[in-house]
């Protein structure tokens, strides 16, 4: 079963800029790491909602994805860069299943 992250941030006023820099070498950097089976970035497709982005991500299992967590990469980028520039951050943890 893979280990599943849902991410939602709302990006605060004037920031989206910044934090879409912040996160290309994220993504390209996750997405090298050898438990990540999928790191994908959406943009929310309302006029009403321009600087809300979801994150959905796919790991081998929940070791790999505490390795995400304390890597360099997410250190610098999402601990250090992103999350100072967003009003807020959703996460929901899921696992796959065959029903």
């Amino acid at each position: 079963m893979a280990h599943c992250i849902a991410v939602r941030w709302t990006v605060k006023e004037g920031e989206l800029e910044a934090v879409l820099a912040a996160l290309r070498p994220l993504v390209e950097a996750s997405r090298a790491e050898p438990g990540c089976l999928l790191y994908q970035a959406h943009r929310s497709p309302s006029p009403d909602e321009p600087n809300v982005l979801f994150l959905y991500e796919q790991y081998a299992d929940e070791a790999a994805y505490q390795a995400h967590a304390e890597s360099e990469h997410f250190k610098a980028y999402a601990v250090g860069d992103i999350f100072a520039r967003t009003e807020s951050r959703d996460r929901a943890i899921y696992e796959t299943f065959e029903p």
